[in-house]
């Protein structure tokens, strides 16, 4: 075995789908100490000691929050995530969630035929403005998807990069106008100390009554206390959330009890089939790694996403 082999570790547990597209790639799965590469399958807890011939870590999440919280990545080697890997998924779970919810599905499953409650409540993404927060993969793939809907969509980043197919695209500095331009919203962004709690009381009195919010991203995004009381006082018309704070919510969290409330158990990638997902994006970075070119979804250790 030459120096220059593309040998991978792929842990804690071998899956078939990341050694099939390693073994494609050219690749080798070894032990650990024997690895150029790392492939991470699991959280920061249990994260190994690298040791030096490790030259770069895919890690098989989008969010990276904990690892940075758990001091595991350094500067001594590549670092990629997920981010990117999933889009697809979140994007169509996002329009699904909020169709259900614009044409009170959960409402008419719960309420059956009720001519009073159900059909005025009923709305259209067509002529609708969907506001994106995120400017990722979840964002770049949901925004034709809106449009097919005869949706408006504008997009907010960090930089304010135009988003391709996007109406408009603002810089996070304008959140303000972009939700109170909003028809409705779709969470899609990171989990960081600018993006805690950026759904909270004042900023859900920037959005309408027939305003529906959905969450794909992360939960911390939401104040859950403060959308429980926009929901309860019609502030708007009802949210859709993938992802809660905590995760699951307590059985006894008055949120369960909020009829305008979709919660659905964090399935916009379900888990069995996210190596799946993820094995063309690690064999085109593997073939990107042994050309020396630059990864997809490389991390920054210095950053926050």
């Amino acid at each position: 075995m030459s120096e220059a082999a593309l040998t991978v570790a792929i842990e804690p547990v071998r899956d078939p789908h990341l050694v099939a597209a390693v073994e494609g790639a050219g690749g080798r799965v070894v032990p650990l100490e024997q690895a150029r590469v790392l492939v991470w399958l699991a959280g920061p807890d249990g994260f190994p000691t690298l040791p030096d011939s490790v030259e770069w870590v895919a890690l098989s999440y989008a969010g990276i929050e904990a690892y940075l919280t758990a001091g595991v990545l350094d500067d001594r080697r590549l670092w990629t995530n997920a981010s990117g890997f999933y889009a697809a998924g979140c994007a169509e779970h996002a329009l699904a969630l909020l169709l259900a919810g614009l044409r009170q599905i959960p409402a008419s499953v719960l309420l059956g035929w009720n001519d009073e409650v159900i059909p005025p409540a009923v709305r259209t993404l067509r002529g609708a403005t969907v506001t994106i927060i995120g400017g990722g993969g979840i964002g770049r793939e949901l925004t034709p998807r809106l449009t097919a809907c005869g949706a408006r969509v504008i997009a907010v980043s960090r930089s304010g990069r135009d988003l391709d197919g996007a109406d408009l695209t603002l810089p996070a500095t304008e959140t303000d106008r972009a939700l109170g331009e909003a028809d409705h919203v779709v969470l899609a962004a990171p989990s960081t100390p600018s993006t805690h709690h950026l759904i909270n009381d004042r900023t859900l009195g920037l959005l309408k009554p027939h305003s529906w919010i959905v969450n794909v991203a992360r939960g911390p995004l939401i104040d859950q206390e403060a959308l429980g009381r926009a929901l309860r006082s019609g502030a708007i018309a009802g949210a859709a959330l993938d992802v809660t704070d905590p995760e699951p919510p307590a059985d006894d969290d008055p949120l369960w009890s909020l009829p305008n409330l979709i919660v659905t158990p964090h399935i916009a990638n379900p888990s069995p089939g996210l190596t799946r997902e993820m094995a063309p994006w690690l064999a085109e970075n593997l073939r990107r790694f042994t050309a020396g070119e630059e990864l997809i979804s490389r991390v920054d250790p210095a950053r926050d996403y």
